[in-house]
């Protein structure tokens, strides 16, 4: 992706590929899978329509106050009378906890993080920020250049990229971030898992976010603040865990860990090393973190 700030971040992400592969002398980056034209980002707007999405539209001045409330407005399918699902139309973004530093719950994911790590769908960047407050090196990938612009401000490292275009090294990341319902991004989690797969190393784990509710949706949706002001449609979806299972299952991914805090649930899935492809999950033997 073009836009705002792409000569910094060519020589970040120049940057971070070199320590990355020096942390990693023996692996090379895996090439990204090609995906179907409709899971890249969207075209540039036609004449009379909001611009990209969570770029030029609420979402980026919700980012640079720190408040809300902002929302995905559901376009498509449209929201059921009678509520069945648990959501109506409008379906609230967090933007008040993402701007301020990680609580619980985000803490007990970053204690499972093995660098470096890679969030996807970063946001203003409170978990690469608190990674890097600990000495982990981190890289936060995001669309929007307000996120990136957020990020960098706490102390993070970040680029203004989509995930389905060339990451930096890619194929040698421990740990893949995909927190605050972002396995929603390109609106076909099945094809986003088989990309991540791609992206992490051999042996390396995603820790992963899903919805609060039993849930398996593909939708059309906009950022949408309480004025009514709003950006462009895209695609999303939202998986509850047993969705969200079924579809890293059939990606490859391991599972290795579930839990919930503060009312958000998450899991643990690792790409197994070449030879180990039918491990089973309790084979690791690795503890339960509360």
């Amino acid at each position: 992706m073009t836009g705002t700030g792409r000569g910094a971040d060519a020589a970040l992400a120049e940057g971070t590929m070199q320590t990355v592969a020096r942390r990693n002398p023996h692996t090379v980056a895996a090439r990204p899978a090609r995906l179907p034209t409709q899971l890249r980002p969207a075209d540039r707007p036609g004449p009379g329509e909001p611009g990209e999405p969570w770029t030029d539209d609420p979402y980026a001045h919700a980012l640079r106050t720190g408040r809300g409330p902002l929302y995905l407005r559901r376009l498509s399918p449209p929201a059921r009378p009678d509520g069945a699902g648990g959501d109506g139309e409008l379906l609230p973004l967090d933007i008040e906890r993402w701007c301020v530093a990680p609580d619980p719950a985000d803490t007990g994911v970053l204690r499972r993080c093995t660098g470096p790590v890679l969030d996807i769908g970063c946001g203003p960047g409170r978990l690469v920020a608190a990674l890097a407050a600990r000495g982990v090196r981190a890289l936060g990938v995001d669309v929007s250049p307000a996120a990136v612009a957020g990020t960098r401000q706490r102390g993070g490292a970040a680029v203004r990229r989509s995930v389905f275009d060339r990451l930096p090294g890619e194929g040698r990341w421990g740990t893949v971030l995909l927190m605050d319902g972002n396995v929603g991004i390109g609106g076909d989690p099945a094809a986003l898992l088989v990309r991540l797969r791609a992206v992490v190393a051999p042996g390396g784990r995603l820790l992963a976010e899903a919805a609060p509710h039993d849930v398996d949706e593909r939708l059309t949706v906009r950022v949408e603040d309480a004025h009514g002001r709003h950006g462009r449609p895209f695609p999303w979806a939202r998986l509850g865990t047993t969705a969200l299972l079924h579809a890293a299952d059939a990606a490859g991914w391991v599972l290795t860990g579930r839990w919930t805090a503060g009312g958000r649930p998450f899991v643990e899935l690792h790409r197994p090393r070449p030879g180990h492809d039918g491990e089973h999950p309790a084979a690791t033997g690795r503890p339960e973190l509360p």
